[in-house]
Order: C-alpha cells, then structure tokens, then sequence
C-alpha cells in the first residue's frame, strides 16, 4: 500500500457557507476556475482539486491512501474569535466527513488556531472523539491577541501539545501567510518559494531549542517540505549553540533532536541533491512520502516533468535509498507517523 502523507482538498462551491464568501474569508467559484479570498485569486490548476477527480488521480498514480490536511487559507490568523470557530469548524467538519465517507482512501487532519486557546482544546476533544482523527495540524506561526506573530512552538501554546502528547497525536507544521509577516514586494513568488521554507526551519529551531520531542514523546511531529532550509542549516545553528551560550538559556543541544524517534519530514523537495542531504543528516525512518497536491509545487503530473513520488525515485536510481527504504517511506514510515498503536 502506498499512503501519501501530504495532501489537500477543496471544498465543492456549494459546500462552503455564504457567510464565508460574504465576509471574503474564502470561496470557490462556481465554474471551480478559482479559490477566493479577499481580493486573492489562485486559479485551480488541477482538476484533482475536487473529489471525483482526486479519487480517478489516485488511482491513476497508485496511490492507495491519502492523508488530508486542512487548507493554509483557513488557519484564521488576524480573524476575530467568532469567524474563526465558525471557520475552523466548517474545515474540521468538511474533513472529518471526508475521512467518514471514504475510510479506506483518506485519512483527514483537523486544525486549530493557537490564540483562542481554550476554544482549541474544545475544538481537539471535539475531533478525536467525534471523528476520531489522529492528526492535528498548525501553522508554522499564529497572530498573537497583540498583532505580533509568534512561531508555534512558543510556551503559550503549550497546553494543545499537552493535549496532543496526551491524545497521542500525530501533529503536522505547515508554513502560510509569510507575506504578511514580511515586508517584501511579492514577485517572482518569493513567499512560497523562499520564505515558506524559512518559516518552517524557524519552528523546527524552536521545536529543536525546546527540545519538545523529549518533553512530548507520545506526540509525533512531521514537518512540511522536507524541513530543507531546517536541515541545510544545523551546522549554523550548532555553531551559534556552541560559540554563544549565553543567547540559549535552558536550551537543548541541536544534535538532541536529531535522536529522537518521534519526529518526521515529507519528501517533497523537488531535487535528490537536497533529499540526499536530508537522508543523511535524519536516515531513513524519519522521512514520508509527501506529494503537496494538487499544488503545482507538489509533486504533480502536469509540471516539470514530475509525477508523484518522482524525487524518492530519483534517489533510488541514484543509488541514494534502496527500494526497500523507498517502500519504507510510502507505508512504513506515515504509519509509525499517525498512528501509535502501529509501534507497538
């Protein structure tokens, strides 16, 4: 069985509440040419957006299962507590609904956004005993009540990964709204390609710093893209660790991490020089196969002579993994990521 461990879904347009559109918090046109927010247009470039054509996808490529994150749209950052429980609750509802109809083929993530804590830990005790989900997803960072951003791995949200680590969840980082947190010109698509990336490698630094794997060990993390930015620069941050101790108070070695068994990435780096990077500084068991689609930075048919899994094959023909650890990260691996029971 192949499961691929980073996917996404949209909404069809008569599924979403008017009270989203009316608001410009997020919608879909009816002709499915775009998602909407706001003022932002991003075209569909995929039929496999939408679920009919996701399960004809799917099998097309051999791809038995898939996991379903929430969409980076609907984290709510800077929305009021109000629109954000609505919004939060139509995703969780819309994904756990998913995971009901289609068992067999989807395994659904639900989200919370950190500021409003206690409505967070509801809204977790709601999923895993309602719908029975075994993935929580944040975002990398979340707006503060004062308009600073924070990353997640910060001690105020330390209470949904005590729920986390007490559920047994698996939990997914995923980086989105860099260009409000950067003050940059948005051209040549600079927040998607670089700054996502460092957002990432900026919570697996804290995660890292706070040693969360050790204080949370029933809790598994996978982080985004491949951690790539994260993993290119553990000897900066080992260096700085070592020759600065005085800017780490109570901080835990960066090798630490590195150790710990309870922590994940996906393979979706587009290049087997940078994979064979992360294979060697984390091994083998530590990386899923991800796909990102039906994005077209994901591992998808229709771009740059892609197609799902392409990078991992890559590095099985460049004598990087065996076939067997290639395997490993299609099964193996996204299981001992979701679910504990398969540890044991």
């Amino acid at each position: 069985m192949r499961i691929n461990a980073h996917g996404h879904l949209l909404p069809y347009p008569s599924q979403i509440p008017a009270f989203m559109k009316d608001k410009g918090i997020f919608w879909v046109e009816e002709d499915l040419s775009c998602m909407c927010q706001g003022t932002w247009r991003r075209p569909v470039t995929h039929p496999s957006f939408f679920l009919d054509r996701k399960l004809e996808w799917m099998d097309q490529n051999r791809i038995d299962r898939e996991v379903v994150l929430n969409l980076s749209q609907l984290y709510c950052n800077g929305y009021s507590r109000s629109d954000t429980f609505d919004v939060i609750r139509f995703q969780n509802d819309f994904n756990g609904g998913l995971s009901d109809l289609y068992p067999d083929r989807f395994v659904s993530g639900f989200v919370v956004q950190p500021l409003f804590l206690n409505d967070a830990l509801a809204e977790i005790e709601r999923c895993v005993r309602e719908y029975k989900m075994p993935l929580l997803c944040l975002p990398s960072h979340f707006l503060d009540g004062d308009g600073k951003w924070r990353v997640v791995f910060d001690p105020y949200v330390d209470p949904v990964f005590e729920l986390a680590n007490h559920f047994k969840l698996a939990v997914e980082i995923h980086p989105y709204n860099a260009e409000e947190m950067i003050s940059l010109e948005d051209k040549f698509w600079r927040f998607h390609l670089v700054w996502m990336c460092a957002q990432t490698a900026d919570a697996w630094h804290f995660y890292s710093m706070g040693d969360y794997g050790a204080r949370y060990p029933d809790m598994r993390v996978c982080f985004a893209h491949g951690n790539q930015f994260g993993f290119a620069g553990h000897g900066r941050r080992k260096q700085g660790y070592k020759g600065r101790q005085d800017l780490f108070p109570g901080a835990a070695d960066p090798d630490k991490t590195l150790s710990q068994p309870n922590y994940f990435v996906d393979s979706i780096v587009h290049d087997v020089l940078t994979f064979e990077m992360i294979f060697r500084r984390v091994g083998a068991g530590h990386i899923v196969a991800g796909i990102d689609d039906p994005y077209p930075l994901g591992e998808m048919d229709t771009v740059a002579n892609s197609y799902p899994g392409k990078v991992i094959d890559d590095a099985v023909e460049s004598g990087i993994i065996t076939t067997a650890e290639r395997d490993q990260m299609w099964h193996t691996n996204v299981l001992n990521w979701l679910y504990p029971e398969h540890l044991m």
